[in-house]
């Protein structure tokens, strides 16, 4: 069952079907695919890099709402008007959406500026709650401009992922910059606001980590059962050059034990490695732990970060090394992409051949 009791029909749909996908295949996800690949932009067609190397789009489809309610472009430069068509569009092919927010400092700065205690001042009764409730209401506006239909409003669910990596201090919602009793009320009361103030009753809400050492360590903020629909992890250290693919492995398994356990959703929210350097990574490091092993494969997705420019990118491109090995990773019976979603906002789904 859905976090939010009143969660639309397409929504507890989507949620029940990934929670039925998840028990034999994971959806293969990309950040911003189609908005921008390393060598183009603003394609006026639906082009994804992946698309360009094996011929299948992402299942899901990544999105950022850094600098909301400040420019009408996020902080990667996408304007907010075209990804709202490019969402639409996902919506209407299949996919998935899911929204990360790299909210600004309501003091100072970015997500990454730390020098105030922001959580506190956003709280109910705090100098800058109003600031928060505006940014809150830009968002409401975004979602039901997104479901506005010429004829009819859309119901299109948003997995939606706030306050992620909080176990890490590089954002002002860190560890390190709030207690555990102001991150939870921030998460409950962002909840009920854009929940019962804001009817969104389109949103499957994600809580979503960096990497963690055990249980307690993982749940320590936790909101609660009754505010979270997936239980993610952000995990770019196990992964990358030097990282540590047992603990990935022994990683993954605990989210999935956590999740199954309380009926949620686990899902790699985010990973990769940057630029891959590895050109066997997609069936050496990634394939074995969310395909082959028996626990950890049962995430209902992974969502690989942004490919920006050569130097900066996450999923693979034509001419990339890592290429050939793609396309064996996307071959794979349990690696699911958008041609392999079939009515995934009605129930059932049938698993892939």
């Amino acid at each position: 069952m859905t976090a939010n009791p009143n969660a639309t029909r397409a929504t507890r749909a989507l949620f029940q079907n990934l929670r039925e996908l998840a028990k034999t295949s994971t959806l293969f996800g990309h950040q911003d695919s189609l908005a921008y690949g390393v060598k183009w932009k603003d394609w006026h067609e639906f082009r994804t890099d992946i698309s360009d190397v094996c011929g299948q789009h992402p299942a899901v489809f990544g999105w950022d709402l850094g600098w909301m309610g400040k420019t009408n472009h996020n902080l990667d430069d996408v304007p907010f008007k075209a990804m709202m068509v490019w969402m639409r569009e996902v919506h209407h092919r299949g996919g998935i959406n899911t929204v990360s927010w790299h909210m600004d400092n309501f003091h100072d700065g970015t997500a990454w500026s730390i020098s105030r205690r922001v959580v506190a001042s956003i709280l109910p009764g705090g100098s800058k709650h109003q600031d928060y409730l505006d940014k809150l209401d830009a968002f409401a506006g975004f979602v039901d401009e997104l479901e506005l239909g010429t004829i009819i409003t859309r119901d299109i669910p948003l997995i939606f992922r706030p306050f992620h990596e909080h176990t890490g201090s590089w954002f002002w919602w860190g560890n390190a910059h709030c207690t555990k009793e102001e991150y939870v009320a921030l998460w409950r009361f962002t909840f009920h606001y854009l929940t019962d103030e804001k009817g969104l009753n389109n949103l499957l809400w994600a809580y979503s980590p960096d990497i963690f050492e055990d249980e307690k360590d993982y749940l320590e903020r936790y909101p609660g059962d009754d505010y979270v629909d997936v239980l993610g992890l952000d995990d770019y250290h196990d992964v990358g050059p030097g990282g540590q693919p047992i603990e990935f492995l022994r990683r993954l398994r605990l989210l999935v034990s956590m999740a199954e356990s309380r009926g949620k959703l686990a899902a790699l929210t985010e990973t990769g490695a940057e630029a891959i350097p590895d050109p066997c990574w997609w069936t050496q490091t990634l394939l074995p732990a969310i395909a082959e092993d028996p626990v950890a494969s049962r995430i209902a997705w992974a969502l690989l970060w942004r490919n920006d420019r050569p130097t900066h990118h996450y999923g693979p491109y034509p001419g990339h090394a890592s290429v050939p090995d793609f396309k064996v990773f996307s071959e794979h019976s349990a690696i699911f992409f958008r041609d392999d979603l079939d009515k995934i906002y009605r129930l059932r789904i049938e698993p892939k051949a």
